[in-house]
């Protein structure tokens, strides 16, 4: 199986990832995919009369947002990518980690909200699509465990470049560029640097919870790969070695 991450952007943009992922199934390969959606959620707030919070890169969700979160990521973008792809001529079902308990979280930091942390993950959902034909388009949405808890059973926001790490493990699959200090795109990373990168603040923002969610899929055996889809054919390039982002391995001397 191949995990992709997709931004929430992809929507109304140029990035031909979609048609590359259509292709890939056309192609026999099994592929799972998990959508962002941080500038939509973020429009829909602003609509609302509520400012969006970032703690670490990582969206603030209190109890309001929360159900513009649940809606945007689950409702809104989920099914305008699904039927996208179906315009394609793929074959996709949308679904989040909430569906069948999926993907069970605690509470990731009571600074972030309503932000989960993945506990445990349910992938039979997942690979009964795949090995039905199907795409599954994932919103990076998860349930709190049932502990007895107020917060028991409740939606939780979960970044989805968490999401595709920890699915990426769980499958033992490959996933779908990061910048030195000097704005230049490193072409290739080991464990080590990447850590060094993400330590010393060189990577902020968005690009934190990217490069933990690869570094986690590494743990799985996965290579990960973080690449821009505005490039075209920039997914089929990358699988095929020839990646116009940046490559993560354990080492810099395999590809594993």
């Amino acid at each position: 199986s191949i995990v992709v991450k997709i931004g929430g952007s992809t929507l109304g943009s140029h990035d031909t990832t979609l048609l590359d992922l259509v292709k890939l199934q056309q192609e026999g390969e099994e592929v799972v995919v998990v959508h962002g959606g941080g500038n939509v959620i973020s429009r829909w707030m602003q609509r609302q009369g509520i400012p969006p919070r970032f703690v670490g890169g990582l969206r603030v969700t209190d109890a309001e947002s929360l159900e513009i979160v649940v809606a945007v990521l689950g409702g809104l973008i989920n099914k305008e990518l699904v039927s996208l792809m179906e315009q394609l001529g793929g074959r996709c079902i949308g679904l989040s980690g909430i569906d069948s308990c999926m993907l069970t979280c605690g509470i990731a930091n009571p600074e972030l909200g309503y932000v989960g942390e993945i506990q445990s993950v349910d992938t039979g959902p997942i690979r009964a699509l795949v090995d039905s034909g199907y795409i599954p388009m994932i919103a990076p949405l998860g349930v709190h465990r049932f502990d007895g808890s107020d917060n028991a059973g409740k939606p939780l926001n979960i970044n989805g470049d968490t999401v595709a790490g920890e699915l990426a493990r769980e499958l033992q699959t490959d996933v779908a560029g990061v910048m030195d200090g000097g704005g230049r795109v490193i072409s290739r990373l080991d464990q080590r640097r990447a850590n060094m990168l993400l330590n010393s603040g060189v990577a902020g923002g968005g690009m934190i919870p990217k490069l933990q969610a690869c570094l986690r899929g590494l743990e799985g055996g996965a290579v990960a790969d973080i690449i821009d889809g505005r490039h075209p054919n920039a997914l089929l390039d990358c699988l095929q070695g020839r990646s116009t982002g940046t490559t993560i391995t354990t080492s810099l001397n395999s590809r594993s």
